[in-house]
């Protein structure tokens, strides 16, 4: 079992920057890759970018790279987001969860084990 507790989202500006966290627990955190997703409604949920828990390997949706970087403090067991020049189109609910390793790349939410609440992102123009 693994739980996942994002934080971090809000109302920024277009152009603004945004650090989500996700902490981390449960067992067996080693067979995993911590991944965002986000969702727009209405739209299909997006892969934004894993990283290994233990090797610290980042993988991103090719879309993703340049505004987006994923990182993660094992010793603090948090998993973040770092998300810059945000645009409207950005505006989504962002998922922390956790993906066995050896199913991805690619990374899609149908290989997802688990999830944690999701929290809002909002840009406005």
């Amino acid at each position: 079992q693994v739980q996942l507790v994002e934080s971090g989202g809000g109302l920024v500006q277009g152009g603004g920057s945004l650090r989500l966290s996700c902490v981390v627990s449960g067992s067996r955190l080693s067979m995993y890759a911590m991944s965002w997703f986000r969702q727009v409604p209405g739209k299909e949920r997006e892969f934004i970018a894993a990283i290994a828990w233990i090797s610290g390997s980042t993988y991103y949706e090719d879309s993703m790279k340049g505004r987006f970087t994923i990182s993660r403090d094992r010793a603090n067991n948090t998993v973040s987001l770092q998300m810059i020049s945000l645009k409207p189109e950005d505006t989504a609910v962002y998922y922390c969860v956790a993906v066995p390793q050896w199913l991805g790349p690619p990374f899609s939410d149908s290989i997802v084990a688990y999830w944690g609440q999701g929290t809002q992102v909002g840009v406005s123009s």
